[in-house]
């Protein structure tokens, strides 16, 4: 009867490239990002946000000006 063939498996996974490459970004991110420019990534999310709110608050207004044109009261 012949022996199952060995398979060598690490005792610890070895991390793919990609995750070691994210984390060592991740770590130089922190150190580099002290104080200002995290104000200044927060300060652009801020943004974001409200171009987003704006966005939707002109959508909302084209459809109200809209339903009146047309005038179908309903929709408004």
């Amino acid at each position: 009867m012949p022996a199952a063939p060995l398979r060598a498996t690490p005792a610890f996974p070895i991390p793919s490239v990609s995750v070691t490459v994210t984390g060592a970004l991740r770590a130089v991110e922190a150190v580099l990002m002290r104080g200002g420019q995290r104000t200044a990534r927060r300060n652009a999310w801020t943004s974001v946000l409200e171009d987003r709110r704006r966005a939707k608050d002109r959508y909302e207004a084209q459809y109200v000006l809209e339903a009146a044109a047309t005038q179908h009261p309903h929709a408004t």
